[in-house]
């Protein structure tokens, strides 16, 4: 599944925030704890410090057993047969608390009335734990307030800055190029986006060019060709009503009156689609959807009595179009005749009228259609079929203009088109 572009930038600030922390937190608590035992070390060297250069000069041997009677965290005890000072952990039973705590302890060599003793000097290191768990859970705090903080602060300047880009990008897919919507140009202080949007605009403005010269050319070329074909057809049939042309070309003319006149109306669908294109059915009424296919049924019941078909009508309920009744006459007889065209000899149509949908049905082909091209231009399920491939394409535009969505399925050997309004 793809991510947004702020979503993943978003998670590698965090994954690379939480890396940090995991490794900077228990490495900042030995450093800290490092550094106490350090501080506490040299606490102990001044205090035998202070004890070699202020008491130890007049101190006696008597003076051992009041010294430790007085003196709770150093004591004399005797020689331990050190020969150098030592440093070491040890755990002892605190008198008041009643608890065993831990300690750092200082033991050193001295001598008193020229005998040799042991000075020893401990300091307690419970508060000095505490003191330091305090200042890892505050630089934690700290380090949690600051990464919350710099994601926040990356996420708002993050939006605020890609927010250009997200809004050319919805500009760009609610673009059409068939309604001649320009792309309204945002200038920003970042040169990239301003130059994405000066080449975006250009792109649009050239396909913009293209599409109308397309447009105008389809609908130049649908006019300059109704009057030749009208002259073509009509000379055709003034050739078929003499009295003193052969059999074969009588075929012949046939032939060409069949060709002219599937041109012709080639031609006249080319030139709705172009009107289409270009917003000239504007008008638009109020009006009954069911009266207007009851109004055109008598015709194409006609039609369908060619391949014997017979036409089922299920008008379940009422519905009213707000539209142009022009364009909407022109899709419900494409329905009709494509239903009628692509059906069976004693075949069947069936149209219902349901909520807010009108679904055409009809027997034909024992399969589905393609549905890939099934509303492109000049689309043909089968080449040998009668048609130009404008039907459904014409369908499919009117929907568009409209709003409303067309979709097509098959099941029980019956193919279904049903607009939804």
């Amino acid at each position: 599944m793809a991510k947004k572009l702020l979503h993943k930038t978003l998670q590698s600030y965090i994954i690379f925030s939480v890396v940090i922390l995991l490794t900077t937190a228990p490495l900042f608590y030995f450093l800290t704890q490092k550094l106490y035992l350090e501080d506490a070390e040299e606490s102990l060297m001044l205090s035998k410090n202070e004890f070699l250069q202020l008491s130890l000069p007049n101190f006696k041997e008597s003076d051992v057993s009041l010294w430790n009677k007085f003196n709770r965290d150093s004591k004399i005890y005797p020689s331990k047969n050190l020969t150098q000072d030592t440093l070491f952990d040890i755990f002892y039973v605190d008198s008041l608390t009643s608890e065993n705590e831990p300690y750092r302890e200082l033991n050193s060599p001295i001598f008193i009335d020229g005998k040799p003793y042991t000075f020893v000097v401990k300091i307690n290191l419970v508060e000095s734990e505490d003191l330091l768990i305090n200042i890892v859970l505050l630089f934690f705090i700290l380090i949690t307030l600051l990464l919350i903080g710099l994601f926040l602060i990356t996420k708002r300047l993050s939006n605020n800055i890609w927010k250009p880009f997200y809004t050319l990008l919805q500009q760009i897919e609610l673009f059409e190029i068939d309604k001649e919507n320009q792309l309204p140009y945002r200038e920003s202080n970042i040169e990239e986006f301003n130059r994405l949007n000066q080449s975006i605009e250009k792109l649009v403005n050239k396909n913009l060019i293209i599409y109308k010269s397309q447009r105008e050319f389809i609908e130049n070329a649908a006019h300059e060709l109704q009057t030749p074909l009208a002259i073509f057809q009509s000379k055709i049939d003034n050739l078929l009503q003499r009295s003193d042309i052969t059999k074969e070309q009588s075929t012949l003319l046939e032939s060409l009156n069949h060709s002219v006149s599937r041109l012709n109306r080639l031609n006249k669908n080319l030139l709705l689609l172009s009107k289409i294109d270009s917003y000239q059915f504007s008008d638009v009424v109020n009006f009954s959807l069911k009266e207007l296919i009851e109004k055109h049924l008598v015709f194409f019941k006609e039609q369908a009595q060619s391949k014997n078909i017979e036409i089922n009508i299920q008008f379940n309920n009422e519905i009213d179009l707000k539209a142009n009744i022009v364009l909407t006459e022109i899709l419900i007889n494409n329905l009709f005749l494509n239903a009628i065209r692509h059906n069976v000899v004693d075949g069947n149509i069936t149209i219902i009228l349901y909520k807010n949908e009108l679904t055409f049905s009809n027997t034909g082909k024992s399969e589905t259609l393609l549905t890939d091209n099934l509303f492109a231009r000049f689309s043909k399920s089968n080449s040998s079929q009668k048609g130009n491939g404008l039907g459904l394409a014409i369908i499919k535009k009117i929907t568009e203009l409209n709003n409303w969505t067309i979709t097509y399925s098959y099941s029980d050997n019956s193919h279904s088109f049903v607009v939804h309004f």
